[in-house]
């Protein structure tokens, strides 16, 4: 199916352009909305095709996803393709974790994954047809120590995909949630706090080690939503990982935790 309207959060770089970029390349009608407006324009012009737009908002106000919601009703008069994209990086220990951060993080990760779902998916519910994609992460699937926040509002994210799931089936709307673990992209640019920088810097060396880039996880993530597949784990090491956590889980915890006893050496 070809010449759709979809609509990409956070698509001003990384795995957000890339879907733009696949979607574009199958011929549909791209929004491209990002933070940032020379990102959101930058990505536009690698686009194939037209019809494209470059929009302006950030998930974590209401305001701005409700003016979202307006700009791509005048344009278009409804959406087919939802992509929960936007989020940012954190981490530390949960006890020690700042509020500030927790709310940070839970406002962008998993409540403006909530606010595309409230503004769009009722043009899909009026129109009896339409795709949700949510990004999480493989942290919230399978939570370790150190994700703090991040994990637990991916994990958030999950629970909501698989609630949205049962309630859009009936409606003709598919959701998918995508997992995916390390690959490199410009999420760590919203990292803050000096006090985890042992755990960015993992982070980094991971992400330099994947065996894939954004742009094969985008091919994934399209070819398998588009199948009607819910859950999406782009890296092969996740899937063994997903299923040793559960029918091992006590396995998997103590591989877990002597993988965090290793990283640990290594950083000194």
């Amino acid at each position: 199916m070809s010449g759709r309207r979809v609509l990409v959060t956070g698509a001003g770089s990384g795995l957000g352009r890339e879907l733009a970029i696949v979607y574009a390349a199958r011929g549909d009608r791209v929004a491209v909305v990002d933070q940032y407006a020379d990102r959101a324009e930058e990505t536009v012009r690698l686009l194939a095709g037209g019809g494209h737009l470059a929009l302006v908002a950030d998930v974590g106000s209401d305001a701005a996803m409700a003016a979202l919601r307006a700009q791509v009703q005048g344009a278009w008069g409804g959406l087919d393709v939802l992509v929960n994209n936007a989020g940012i990086a954190c981490g530390g220990e949960c006890a020690h974790t700042t509020m500030a951060e927790w709310q940070r993080a839970l406002n962008i990760n998993l409540m403006g994954v909530v606010r595309g779902v409230r503004e769009f998916v009722p043009m899909m519910e009026a129109q009896g047809r339409g795709l949700v994609v949510n990004v999480a992460s493989f942290a919230g699937l399978a939570g370790a120590p150190g994700l703090g926040a991040y994990g637990v509002s991916k994990a958030g994210v999950v629970a909501l995909s698989e609630g949205l799931r049962g309630e859009l089936l009936p409606k003709g709307i598919g959701v998918s949630v995508l997992c995916p673990s390390f690959f490199r992209t410009r999420l760590l640019e919203s990292f803050q706090g000096a006090r985890d920088a042992p755990l960015r810097h993992i982070a980094e060396k991971l992400m330099d080690k994947s065996p894939i880039d954004a742009a094969t996880v985008a091919r994934y993530t399209v070819e398998q939503s588009e199948r009607g597949r819910f859950l999406l784990l782009p890296h092969r090491d996740t899937r063994l990982r997903w299923w040793l956590k559960r029918w091992l889980p006590g396995v998997y915890f103590r591989e877990v935790m002597k993988y965090v006893a290793r990283n640990a050496r290594r950083v000194g």
